[in-house]
């Protein structure tokens, strides 16, 4: 990890020319974004160079492991134990693994007295920080050489001529000074990442920096928009309009402002114009003014930067006539003069003309000088009539179909109850307009006559053997459905076979040290134990049913290396109960196994997931596959082909865990299904 960074380093120098942008300041972008937990394989690029992107995602990578190993290390320091990290096999939780349990390496090496420089074949990164932590638990460690650098003899020369230290030397053992370590040549020394190893005492809301030979604490805050995070650690303006990153246009004067900036227009807009807010001049219409500038019986006309006034001429329309003084138009009354062409009939003046008016049922007719006759059903906007309208002189007249009879407003139509006279067997209902007859439940309607009832065979219909679950008597009128003489019972509803639980009745014949588990039509005594070198996990009690999970985990004893290569990490008994399928069109998923592990992430040694079905598969009627829910990966075993009941099996699953085509680890699920003799 810190050789990456050397090389990236080392490529600044040579390839600084070649791009406006150093790879110093790729790096520190890919740190900063790496603080703050982005994605490093999407981050927004800085420069098109693709050197530049490189340098960005390693650095924001290296951070990231950098703060995860820190957890872990801590988790190590804080708890003494790694434990909390067994639940899921992602690869940051590797990470955070790995250095814990390097970390409790190095303090065990110290507990015992040992060298704090690991002999075991280790990584790297896990050297350093076993080292590491063994070394933050010894007095005075970087004043005292290790106990195995002591010289074998008594040598007379100065022994630190001939050492070749780079810092200090104690009777001719390298030391380094406060925050560095000595390397694997025992000279030379290396700078502590006091950040990674969790050896900083920055407060929360701070992070840690790492620099030569010790650390600083830099406090985290945003500063938003318009501001700038100073040396001091202080939030202050940025001055937009000194910098010229404003974007005020060539005729606005740029005014800066706490936070923003303001855009002022340079020129000034004359009398009868008003500015905008880009600077512009736009004239103004006085005529739209509240109060007019004409005077009255005058109009306005606007114009640019002004107005005119012009005197009105008044012309009045047909109907009206200009009054004495001149100024306005009045109303004319036709219906006032004697010789109006209403010649006789009922004459009503309206605003602007007139109208004539004959008796209800007429309309006059202009042309004939005459009322005529009006059609209201022909001619009425609305519905006169509820069903029948017939026009007479002067008026019209309702009528209803058969099955109604005319309302007391003569507009209407009312029902007629046909029911009153009783013409069916068994039940009437009156419906609207008509009648039906209905019969009893367990008859039905004669075809020949439609009022006859006629008792209904149920169990000989097409969809007889649907009404029962099992069997099916008809009685007159009715039917009754029986079920198995044992394992159920009939259901509320009559028609359903249910179920007997006799591991909540009591009617079991399970000992104490068996567990009572239901299925359709009957019950099986279960007992699950635990292979040698596993413990059961969660709940102990032995009771398994339909919800119950039991599950033990791997706990081998301490130098049991056998056991800890055993790829088999826990087994696990569920059971269920399935029915003999009476319509199996497609297949029927039964189980699902949930992975802790989120969906594949974009590194190349997450682990895939791969399901297999080992034992029990009958006649192939099983099947596997591999799905995402949620983000989740999801086994699901479906049965794939129908199994005529009674049939028992134990289906054992794997779920293998594969890193770079090898099973690291595995999971074995057994689950027992039953399979009842019927379908209900």
């Amino acid at each position: 990890m810190d050789l990456c960074v050397i090389v990236l380093l080392s490529l600044c120098g040579l390839l600084r020319g070649q791009d406006p942008v150093s790879l110093d300041d790729c790096c520190k972008d890919g740190k900063d974004r790496g603080q703050e937990s982005q994605d490093c394989t999407s981050l927004p690029l800085i420069s098109e160079s693709t050197t530049c992107r490189i340098a960005q995602e390693q650095c924001c990578a290296t951070v990231l492991d950098d703060n995860i190993c820190t957890g872990g290390i801590n988790m190590a320091k804080d708890q003494g134990s790694c434990d909390g990290l067994l639940s899921t096999s992602t690869c940051e939780t590797k990470t955070a693994k790995m250095c814990c349990e390097c970390c409790l390496l190095g303090r065990a090496a110290q507990e015992r007295g040992l060298s704090c420089d690991l002999t075991l074949a280790v990584g790297y990164q896990c050297g350093v920080v076993s080292r590491a932590c063994c070394v933050d638990r010894l007095p005075n460690t970087l004043a005292k050489p290790t106990p195995d650098l002591q010289p074998d003899a008594p040598n007379t020369e100065d022994p630190c001529e001939a050492a070749g230290c780079t810092q200090r030397c104690v009777n001719g053992t390298c030391v380094c000074l406060e925050g560095y370590k000595l390397k694997a040549d025992r000279k030379t020394c290396e700078d502590i990442n006091e950040c990674v190893l969790g050896a900083h005492q920055c407060r929360p809301g701070e992070r840690c920096i790492n620099t030569l030979g010790t650390y600083r604490c830099q406090r985290q805050i945003s500063c938003g928009t318009g501001y700038e995070l100073t040396d001091a650690n202080q939030c202050e303006d940025i001055d937009e309009c000194e910098m010229g990153t404003h974007n005020c246009a060539a005729e606005m004067v740029c005014q800066n402002s706490a936070g923003s900036f303001r855009c002022r227009p340079r020129m000034q807009c004359g009398e009868g114009f008003i500015q905008d807010a880009l600077g512009s001049c736009i004239d103004i219409n006085e005529c739209v003014s509240v109060t007019g500038p004409c005077p009255a019986r005058h109009m306005c006309f606007n114009t640019v930067g002004s107005f005119s006034c012009q005197r009105q001429s008044v012309n009045c329309g047909r109907g009206y006539h200009l009054n004495a003084q001149g100024t306005r138009c009045s109303d004319i009354d036709e219906c006032a003069d004697a010789d109006n062409s209403c010649d006789g009939h009922g004459c009503i003046n309206q605003v602007g003309s007139y109208r004539c008016e004959c008796r209800t049922g007429f309309i006059f007719n202009s042309i004939t000088r005459s009322c005529e006759d009006i059609n209201e059903c022909r001619n009425s906007p609305g519905r006169l009539c509820a069903h029948k309208c017939e026009n007479v002189l002067g008026s019209y007249k309702c009528s209803c179909t058969t099955g109604f009879k005319l309302a007391a407003d003569a507009r209407n139509c009312d029902d007629l109850n046909e029911c009153e006279s009783a013409p069916c067997s068994q039940e009437c209902a009156n419906v609207y307009g008509s009648y039906q007859c209905y019969c009893r439940r367990g008859y039905q309607l004669s075809d020949v006559d439609g009022i006859t009832c006629e008792d209904i065979d149920e169990c000989a219909l097409p969809t007889g053997g649907h009404i029962c679950s099992y069997r099916c008597h008809n009685t007159p009128g009715s039917f009754h459905c029986t079920c198995p003489a044992t394992g159920y019972t009939l259901a509320p509803n009559g028609r359903s076979c249910q179920d007997i639980d006799e591991c909540v009745t009591g009617t079991h014949a399970c000992t104490e040290s068996q567990s009572c588990f239901n299925i359709q039509g009957g019950y099986k005594c279960l007992s699950f134990d635990c292979p040698a070198n596993y413990r059961r996990s969660g709940d102990t009690r032995p009771r398994v049913d339909r919800a119950d999970f039991i599950r033990c985990v791997k706990a081998c004893q301490p130098n049991d290396i056998s056991c800890a290569l055993d790829p088999i990490l826990s087994t696990s008994h569920t059971a269920i109960s399935l029915p003999t399928f009476r319509e199996f069109n497609k297949p029927e998923e039964i189980v699902f196994l949930r992975s802790s592990t989120p969906s594949p992430l974009p590194h190349m040694d997450s682990p895939e997931i791969v399901y297999d079905i080992l034992e029990g598969n009958v006649q192939n009627s099983f099947d596997i596959i591999k799905r995402l829910e949620h983000g989740m990966i999801v086994g699901v075993v479906r049965q794939v082909k129908p199994l005529v009941g009674p049939v028992s099996t134990v289906l054992k699953l794997a779920m293998n865990y594969v890193t770079n085509g090898v099973v690291s680890h595995r999971n074995i699920i057994n689950v027992h299904i039953y399979v009842s003799e019927f379908w209900f």
